[in-house]
C-alpha cells in the first residue's frame, strides 16, 4: 500500500451531494446521502451489493433522477440543467463501466477513435491517431491497437475501457467495480493504473467497489454506505476502526479466510 496524502478539505469540491433520496417502488435505496468529492482525490465508496453504489453514480451523470436532494457536479445542479448542458457535462465526467462496454465489432483503435470522432469533430486524423496512441501507451497497451476485444484478457479489456474513457480527458472519473471478476494479480495492476491515472491526468475520482484491497490501494478517503447513508467516512483505518456489526463482517470477509 503506497502512502497517499490526506484529502485537503479546503480544496474545491467538484461534486457536492446533499440530502439525496432514491427509491424504486417500496425499495428505499438512498436515504439522505451527503457526500463531497474534492479536486484531485480518489474517493472510494464501499458497500455490499445492492446498497445503491451504482445507483449513486448513475444519478451523478444524470442517468437516473433523484426523488429528493441536490447533486452538483462541476458547478452544475444535474437535474436542473438542460439536456444539451447535461451532454456537455458528461464529456467532463468519465464513466468506466464494470463490464468495460467495448464494441466487440471494432478494433481497439476504433473503440478509442469512436468518442473522439463523435465529440471532437475538429480534430484532424493525425491528431486522433496521436491521442489514441498516447492514451493506449498510458494504460500500457499500445501493442493491442489493432486487436479485437475478443482477443484480449479480462484485465486488458478493463484497461482499454479506462483508456476509452480517458481519451476525452475528463476532469472526473467514475469507476464502477473496477476489479470485479479479475484475478488477484490483475486486480493489483488495475489498482496501480487508477493511481497512475490520478497522477498523470490530475483527475478527481469516485471508485465504487466492495473490494477492500482496492479501497486500501487507491483511496485517499473512504466512505461506507450503510442502510442508505454514508455513516462512516475517513481514511481506510478510520472507517474500519469500529465494533459496528454492520462493518466488521465486511472486513472479515475480505481479509480473514
Amino acid at each position: 500500500m503506497r502512502e497517499k496524502p490526506l484529502t485537503d478539505t479546503t480544496a474545491e469540491k467538484v461534486i457536492q451531494i446533499n440530502g439525496l433520496y432514491k427509491s424504486f417502488g417500496n425499495y428505499h435505496v438512498l436515504r439522505g446521502v451527503d457526500l463531497d468529492l474534492y479536486r484531485g482525490e480518489n474517493l472510494v465508496v464501499l458497500g455490499k451489493s445492492g446498497t445503491g453504489k451504482s445507483v449513486l453514480i448513475k444519478i451523478i451523470i444524470g442517468l437516473l433522477t433523484p426523488d429528493a436532494g441536490k447533486v452538483e457536479v462541476l458547478g452544475n445542479v444535474v437535474d436542473e440543467i438542460t439536456y444539451k448542458e447535461l451532454l456537455a457535462l458528461r464529456l467532463q465526467v468519465g464513466f468506466s463501466f464494470q463490464n468495460s462496454a467495448l464494441y466487440d465489432s471494432m478494433t481497439v483503435r476504433e473503440n478509442l477513435e469512436f468518442p473522439l470522432v463523435r465529440n471532437r469533430k475538429t480534430l484532424t486524423k493525425g491528431e486522433v491517431n496521436k491521442l489514441v496512441e498516447e492514451t493506449l501507451d498510458a494504460v500500457g497497451l499500445l501493442q493491442t491497437i489493432n486487436q479485437m476485444p475478443s482477443e484480449l484478457s479480462g484485465g486488458q479489456r478493463k484497461r482499454i475501457g479506462i483508456a476509452r474513457t480517458l481519451i476525452l480527458q475528463p476532469e472526473i472519473m467514475l469507476y464502477d467495480e473496477p476489479t470485479a471478476g479479475l484475478d488477484p494479480i490483475t486486480c493489483l495492476e488495475i489498482n496501480k493504473l487508477i493511481n497512475e491515472v490520478q497522477e498523470r491526468y490530475k483527475t478527481s475520482s469516485i471508485v465504487i467497489t466492495h473490494d477492500l484491497t482496492c479501497a486500501k490501494e487507491v483511496g485517499n478517503r473512504v466512505a461506507m454506505l450503510l442502510d442508505g447513508k454514508f455513516e462512516r467516512q475517513g481514511t481506510f483505518e478510520e472507517v474500519f476502526n469500529t465494533n459496528d456489526e454492520r462493518v466488521k463482517p465486511f472486513y472479515d470477509y475480505n481479509f480473514i479466510k
